[in-house]
């Protein structure tokens, strides 16, 4: 495996070889890119084994898992707001919702300037559950960080900020800072 370094790719030429700059063409079979590939696999795999082990006790996914996880960092996020986020359909983010609704961990409220607007909220349940999800993830995330240190923690920031879509990267930082624009509700 290459030995990856934040700062600066030790397999760097691996990484690149057999392809142009930007091209978006495939790496060479063996190639570092291959290695990063199957890391963000392995992460992302171990990422959720908890909480998946969590939502399986009462029978949610990990569908259920993000609309709380950003109705509960965002309260009064509207239905729309959501949709963008998640870049799920209605009928997909309908179902879900309306069991995370019935079951009581997200409350709707209309908008205060268009009724058909709905905006959305976490319980107390469902955010004691949004808590209790993130815990085993902010865990990994603290032994990661203690292990590599705060240096490289903030390089794989950037590392991820550059894995969005660039067009999405402004939106996607405005909500990691919290700021959605303006709620008239907050």
């Amino acid at each position: 495996m290459a030995d990856v370094n934040f700062g600066r790719l030790a397999a760097e030429d691996d990484l690149t070889a057999g392809q142009a700059p930007g091209s978006g063409a495939a790496p060479q079979p063996g190639s570092g890119m291959y290695d990063l590939v199957e890391l963000l696999f392995f992460a992302y795999r171990d990422f959720i084994s908890d909480p998946d082990a969590i939502l399986s006790e009462i029978g949610f996914g990990r569908a259920h898992h993000r609309i709380l996880h950003f109705v509960s960092r965002n309260p009064g996020l509207s239905v729309a707001e959501l949709l963008d986020i998640l870049k799920i359909t209605k009928q997909s983010l309908g179902r879900v919702l309306k069991q995370l609704v019935d079951e009581g961990y997200i409350y709707q409220r209309e908008g205060p300037f268009d009724r058909r607007q709905r905006l959305l909220y976490p319980t107390d349940q469902g955010r004691t559950m949004a808590e209790r999800l993130s815990a085993p993830q902010f865990a990994r995330f603290a032994a990661a960080i203690e292990a590599t240190g705060a240096a490289d923690a903030e390089a794989a920031r950037r590392f991820l900020m550059a894995m969005v879509n660039e067009k999405e990267r402004d939106r996607v930082a405005a909500l990691l800072k919290g700021d959605q624009g303006t709620r008239d509700d907050r």
